[in-house]
């Protein structure tokens, strides 16, 4: 029973380092980035799709964004989606095909990304620490209704605090990583 709730735990863990990745992915730094724009929604044929679904996406440099459409009649709406996304890029479109040109981070824009990217980072932080308080509070819920022993909610409980610390260490070096990314001129 210690065993499957810290299962489940690391489950849910893994699951909450993985959203808080394709977070940082999606913020920009120094760099022009596919997953600036991958997740963004684009009405077509009167569904939102990602526009990874729509169209290849690629860096043919450090600070552009090519977006080559499956379907020639997505062009349109893919350049809408873009316009109104709060991204605040203006796409060229040159026939079939959509660039994205990166205008270079200002100071100002680097210090908002970094103090967003803490907020993202504590976000992260709580969320584990919610799963560890969940997953604690299951095991003593157990050792209550004499399911398990004493010693095994002690041990349960260890475990898991073991496996947050390292999750949180985890989410702390992601987040140095992308800080120096979004800092790197």
């Amino acid at each position: 029973m210690v065993e499957d709730i810290i299962k489940e735990a690391q489950g849910k863990m893994k699951s909450a380092l993985s959203v808080y990745e394709q977070d940082l992915q999606g913020m920009r730094g120094g760099r022009a980035s596919t997953a600036l724009v991958d997740r963004l929604s684009v009405e077509y044929y009167g569904a939102n799709t990602e526009l990874r679904q729509l169209a290849t996406i690629s860096t043919p440099e450090a600070m552009q964004i090519l977006i080559r459409p499956f379907d020639k009649g997505a062009v349109k709406s893919i350049e809408k989606a873009i316009r109104e996304s709060d991204l605040n890029l203006n796409p060229q479109v040159d026939g079939d095909i959509i660039r994205l040109n990166m205008p270079p981070l200002t100071r100002e824009r680097r210090q908002e990304l970094v103090k967003f990217l803490s907020r993202r980072m504590e976000d992260a932080r709580i969320a584990v620490r919610n799963i560890r308080r969940n997953s604690n509070d299951d095991l003593k819920d157990y050792e209550k209704e004499g399911m398990i022993s004493e010693d095994d909610l002690k041990r349960g409980e260890t475990d898991i605090q073991k496996l947050t610390d390292k999750t949180v260490d985890q989410i702390e070096e992601m987040g140095k990583h992308k800080e120096q990314e979004i800092l790197a001129v």
